[in-house]
């Protein structure tokens, strides 16, 4: 288990879009773990967007992308968090958190900015609004990524022999 990964930027970021919004902006700025939340109770971005969703009867099509959202999250911290992308070479993982950051920033628009609009009832709204701020926290964790991933200097065992 990687336990530097939760105390850097991008871990922070990843328990932000998961745990509870404002956690990837003062990570450094607390003392003590990344994961100690500021308030009593923390706010899962992603599953209470999904969980204003359900509750509001909303669209399917919200309530899959709010969960499929909380998922994949879940699953790339854990990749971090368990160090697997090092043991796992075969796909180059910032390169497909990008991408689907990049994706779920995308869709994330798309049906924010639809359920805003239309707002059924307050639960799409207020599933509406966290869904802008979970586009909010995929774009940082694109801007963080592209900084950390440098295509061309070598990495592991493709380093050249001199």
């Amino acid at each position: 288990v990687d336990r530097a990964f939760p105390r850097s930027a991008r871990g922070a970021l990843k328990i932000a879009r998961t745990v509870r919004p404002g956690a990837a902006l003062e990570p450094a700025a607390r003392p003590g773990p990344a994961l100690t939340p500021a308030l009593p109770v923390p706010q899962l971005v992603a599953l209470v967007a999904l969980i204003c969703f359900l509750a509001s009867g909303a669209h399917q099509a919200y309530t899959a992308l709010a969960g499929m959202e909380t998922v994949i999250t879940v699953l790339f911290l854990l990749l971090y968090l368990l160090r697997l992308d090092t043991r796992m070479r075969c796909l180059f993982w910032p390169l497909a958190d990008v991408i689907n950051s990049v994706i779920a920033a995308l869709f994330l628009l798309v049906v924010a900015l639809f359920a805003i609009i239309i707002k059924t009832n307050k639960g799409t709204l207020a599933g509406g609004v966290l869904g802008l701020i979970l586009l909010v926290l995929c774009l940082v964790d694109v801007v963080l990524l592209c900084k950390k991933i440098s295509l061309d200097k070598a990495r592991g065992r493709s380093v050249p022999a001199k």
